[in-house]
């Protein structure tokens, strides 16, 4: 039998569904004062960081908002940048790790294959950390788990697999004329074949053909947050991969784990660095403004060339104006990106 539901947790289900239905109508008609731009040739869901405290099952309201409104913005895929489940933790039971998936299962991803949405996603440090000590995986059963969970759901997720072989940890798909690499940077180290293999994915004939190439993995490039501008939190090989993904003229890399979000540019690469939407939002470098979580959301017009990116601040329900974020941001290694703009390309 299921447990009751204390009073607590009922009334914060009732807020999370009101929450989520002025959301909804605000991103239809504006009745809220959330109004998305137009709707593009195609629509992308961001989101990242989902997950509460170590062995949780549940999440936080926004991340039940955030899942309810989804549906109603009518994306071609909704892509998650990891830490989907609570884990890196080695005492954490495999009992404890499948239940963390089954929650995830029931309260995100169900959901969003119902409405008819395909999943694409990165396997995040609190998912399946490829952090290795003494010739292996630190976090070897939760590898395991996640591999075992995801397997099961891979014919399912709606994607156009172009190499499922690493899958869920490294893989590609063609969705809708847009090319998407998922690396498995669920730590600082992304191994040497693996980017090898990022190489030839990305030079193919599949990848160059499509309108678009983007690649998604959890630890960002550069460090952005308050607390992550660490060498552990963000990817040892920065230079090498954004190289890699310039060479093969990459529109973006997507990244999460900083749980703050700023829309950078570095080089000739756009860096979409996504907030939490999930426990735990963090301020960024520099700044004492209270950190909220987000939702981002792509859309991109075909015949000019455009993407627009709207960030949903999914504690004031409103649209971020990204003219209120830094300029620019340096981290510690003294490597600066500046902040691009909401429309980009044409």
């Amino acid at each position: 039998m299921a447990p009751s539901l204390t009073r607590r947790q009922l009334l914060g289900l009732g807020s999370l569904a009101l929450g989520a239905a002025a959301l909804a109508a605000g991103a239809g008609a504006g009745a809220s004062g959330l109004r998305l731009p137009a709707r593009g040739d195609r629509r992308l869901v961001l989101i990242s960081d989902l997950n509460a405290s170590y062995g949780s099952t549940s999440y936080i309201p926004e991340v039940g908002q955030g899942i309810a409104l989804i549906p109603s913005l009518r994306p071609d895929l909704v892509v998650c940048a990891g830490d989907m489940v609570a884990g890196q933790k080695t005492s954490l039971s495999t009992a404890q790790l499948q239940a963390m998936w089954a929650g995830f299962d029931r309260q995100v991803l169900r959901p969003l294959r119902r409405a008819g949405l395909p999943f694409a996603p990165a396997m995040g440090n609190h998912d399946a950390s490829s952090s290795r000590a003494g010739g292996g995986y630190v976090f070897e059963r939760e590898r395991q788990e996640a591999s075992r969970y995801w397997r099961r759901q891979q014919a399912d997720l709606g994607l156009s697999f172009v190499d499922a072989s690493g899958f869920p940890f490294f893989y590609s798909v063609l969705q809708d004329e847009m090319f998407l690499l998922v690396l498995d940077a669920s730590s600082a180290q992304i191994p040497a074949d693996q980017l090898r293999w990022a190489e030839r994915s990305l030079a193919s004939a599949g990848a160059q053909g499509a309108k678009r190439r983007l690649v998604v993995g959890h630890l960002p490039l550069l460090g952005i947050a308050q607390g992550r501008d660490t060498a552990g939190n963000v990817l040892a090989q920065s230079q090498e991969l954004r190289q890699l993904l310039e060479r093969h003229r990459v529109e973006a890399y997507i990244s999460g784990h900083q749980h703050a979000y700023y829309p950078g540019r570095l080089g000739q690469l756009d860096l979409i660095q996504l907030g939490a939407l999930g426990s735990g939002p963090r301020k960024l470098l520099g700044q004492s403004a209270a950190p909220f979580q987000t939702m981002t959301v792509l859309d991109y017009d075909w015949s000019s060339g455009r993407r627009r990116d709207s960030t949903v601040n999914m504690r004031s329900k409103q649209l971020l104006n990204p003219a209120g974020l830094p300029p620019s941001l340096s981290d510690s290694r003294g490597r600066t990106q500046v902040r691009r703009s909401a429309v980009t390309g044409g």
